[in-house]
């Protein structure tokens, strides 16, 4: 396991972030306060990936699923799908609903985009929340991020970067380097899964204190490379 404390030294001001959310996922919270024990269902999960299309929005399903507080996000540009060519894409920016995407593919080739599963994986994340979100535009303090490809693990960190230390809250980074496919992303996702299970079983305490040894563990028994920070918000 590759592991790094890090702080962020600058502060910046995004704009048009979202007011609400960090509402929201406290509300969740709350509900899961009243009504569970385990630990882990306290706790606020992002789970993070380039487009919020694929990887992370399977791990977002399946987490629900379970009951976890959980949210997902993209870290790219923009929302990029595969094309009917492989040198043109299908780009849309972040907030574009779901179901916009798929009414756009099913107007372009249907047959085509059911073929190749993307019209059944944009309609099962419409079942999940409206629109693939920018973490870059997110306002919600997190006590464990997810990710799924180094290139967004850098993003993340660069964020916390720009954005600067306010309350030196710890927050723990985690990457599982994922190939986008439906495949591997439902592995990834049973994956997530199983690592929270694990320090649900090792308790509260270890969540703090001993998360890297958990992370150890977790990476003999999947042969995963992982990369994992502590960063401060």
């Amino acid at each position: 396991v590759s592991t790094q404390s890090t702080g962020a030294n600058d502060n910046n001001n995004n704009n048009n972030l979202p007011t609400n959310s960090q509402s929201i996922l406290n509300n969740q919270i709350d509900n899961n306060l009243n009504s569970k024990k385990n630990f882990m269902q306290r706790k606020r999960i992002a789970v993070v990936c380039a487009s919020n299309q694929n990887r992370s929005m399977e791990s977002h399903a399946l987490l629900s699923q379970e009951n976890y507080c959980v949210r997902s996000f993209g870290t790219g540009n923009h929302v990029k799908l595969p094309g009917m060519k492989q040198d043109k894409p299908n780009i849309y920016p972040f907030g574009t609903p779901y179901n916009a995407i798929m009414n756009d593919l099913i107007s372009k080739n249907r047959q085509f985009y059911e073929n190749n599963g993307l019209i059944k994986m944009i309609k099962r994340n419409s079942t999940i929340k409206e629109k693939p979100e920018k973490w870059q535009q997110n306002d919600c303090v997190f006590d464990i991020i997810f990710t799924y490809e180094e290139r967004v693990f850098d993003a993340i960190v660069e964020d916390f970067e720009v954005r600067g230390n306010k309350s030196f809250k710890a927050v723990h980074v985690i990457n599982l380097t994922v190939k986008d496919n439906h495949e591997e992303a439902a592995n990834a996702a049973k994956e997530t899964l199983q690592f929270i299970e694990l320090l649900q079983s090792k308790g509260e305490e270890a969540f703090e204190n001993e998360i890297e040894s958990a992370l150890q563990e977790f990476q003999q028994k999947t042969q995963k490379k992982i990369i994992y920070l502590v960063l401060f918000y």
